[in-house]
């Protein structure tokens, strides 16, 4: 990785009395170390190659093997080991820096200076190998050139004055790529790979794009599921062979991955929550991500009235009132008051049930709802005030049901006492007349 050190073992563990060791580097085998133990000469060129390895080579005197530190991209490449009459070569391949983000957001590919002096600062888009940016502080100058690339960086570049960084905002797919910056003579580079956010309702399908027209003659095409990092579809051009790996990942994408043969983009059919994550497309050694959401079928959230927290005032009455939904997955649930938001709650959670509290007048006239929503879907339910609040002098509805029993069952009881009470009146009465009937004497 860049910025790592690294070895290049010359495979002895001492080194003999007679013994001359030469290290070459690149097509123009240049020499830049050398051992003679006979004359006990133990040399580094470092200043060759406009000075690449200065401060970057050490050797080992027991063994005669040579370190490497600091790596950075313009090292990489063949390294050849002499000893004596014996050969050795080794081709060292150096990884760059990679950069994700998502598409829509802005990055910043940090030069590694705190503060400029003389340099003279370049940046350059390698998949073009264009010149998009450069400082020349010793003119006093700095410079981006918008306009190249078809103008796909147009006011998009950014470079701070203090430390050489650059900036790319509002990232796009096209903006993928190797970009490379040079600070004087020294070089490094950075991949920035552009994540697309996708969402996806569940039993639905979805094309990755590879933002291809037409794959050429020497195209290798790879897509991968990064959350287990797996190869599922392949497309060798210059093989002429096209690939889909469905039984991998535990058989979750078999009979569910189509290649275009034209373009290369995948398809993905039928699609489970358990197809979200990351995929990593690689067209040769240009990568791109995308970030699949699936969301699943939206449940109606339930309204209900919670009659037991029914409370009054003496010139109004208030109704409880939650809104509920079951077995959710990544939603929220809103109270809209019309079109204003009242509250809400969010989870990503495939199995919680949501429940929401809202408190309204018995007499408001307002509209309200209650919405569960994803990113791509939505399910509403209206609220009936008249059907679900009711006043708290209503025995039934608003002051809960027991209450309402015992005063039924009081209302009963008044009205069998009081019938108890007419017919002892009524009976004492006809004795009273009889008893006066008895007594009265003859004509």
């Amino acid at each position: 990785m860049e910025g790592d050190s690294i070895t290049l073992n010359s495979g002895r563990t001492q080194l003999m009395g007679d013994d001359e060791i030469v290290w070459m580097f690149g097509i123009e085998n240049a020499l830049i170390a050398e051992i003679n133990v006979t004359a006990d000469i133990f040399t580094l060129y470092d200043d060759v190659l406009d000075g690449r390895f200065r401060d970057r080579l050490e050797l080992d005197k027991q063994t005669g093997s040579l370190t490497i530190t600091n790596i950075r991209t313009e090292h990489t490449g063949v390294y050849k080991l002499q000893i004596n009459s014996a050969r050795k070569s080794f081709n060292l391949t150096i990884n760059v820096k990679s950069v994700s983000v998502k598409e829509g957001d802005s990055v910043t590919l940090n030069s590694g200076r705190t503060e400029m002096k003389d340099d003279l600062i370049l940046w350059t888009f390698l998949s073009e190998n264009t010149l998009i940016a450069e400082i020349n502080k010793s003119a006093d100058s700095m410079s981006v050139f918008e306009d190249v690339l078809d103008g796909r960086v147009r006011d998009r570049l950014k470079l701070d004055n203090q430390t050489g960084s650059l900036t790319i905002t509002d990232i796009r797919p096209e903006h993928a790529g190797y970009y490379k910056l040079q600070i004087n003579c020294v070089k490094e580079s950075f991949i920035l790979i552009v994540s697309n956010e996708i969402s996806v309702m569940e039993g639905d399908s979805v094309t990755l794009n590879s933002g291809l027209t037409e794959i050429m003659d020497d195209d290798l095409i790879l897509w991968l599921f990064l959350s287990e990092n797996t190869l599922i579809a392949e497309i060798n051009k210059s093989a002429d062979s096209m690939s889909v790996f469905e039984d991998v990942l535990d058989g979750r994408v078999r009979d569910r991955l189509k290649l275009d043969n034209q373009t290369g983009s995948l398809t993905i059919t039928d699609i489970r929550p358990e197809h979200a994550g990351y995929y990593k497309l690689q067209i040769n050694c240009v990568k791109e991500s995308f970030i699949l959401i699936v969301s699943t079928r939206l449940p109606v959230p339930v309204i209900s009235s919670n009659s037991t927290n029914c409370s009054s005032s003496s010139s109004s009455s208030y109704c409880s009132l939650v809104c509920s939904v079951v077995n959710v997955g990544h939603v929220t649930l809103s109270w809209y008051k019309g079109n204003s938001l009242l509250s809400s709650i969010s989870v990503s959670d495939l199995s919680i049930s949501l429940s929401l509290p809202l408190e309204v007048e018995y007499q408001d006239k307002n509209t309200y709802s209650c919405v569960l929503s994803n990113p791509i879907s939505n399910q509403t339910t209206h609220l009936d005030i008249s059907k679900l609040c009711h006043t708290c002098s209503d025995s039934v509805h608003c002051c809960g049901s027991t209450e309402a029993v015992i005063r039924l069952v009081l209302s009963a009881l008044v009205g069998v006492a009081t019938v108890i009470l007419l017919v002892y009146d009524i009976r004492s009465r006809r004795a009273q007349q009889d008893q006066a009937h008895i007594h009265t004497p003859e004509a």
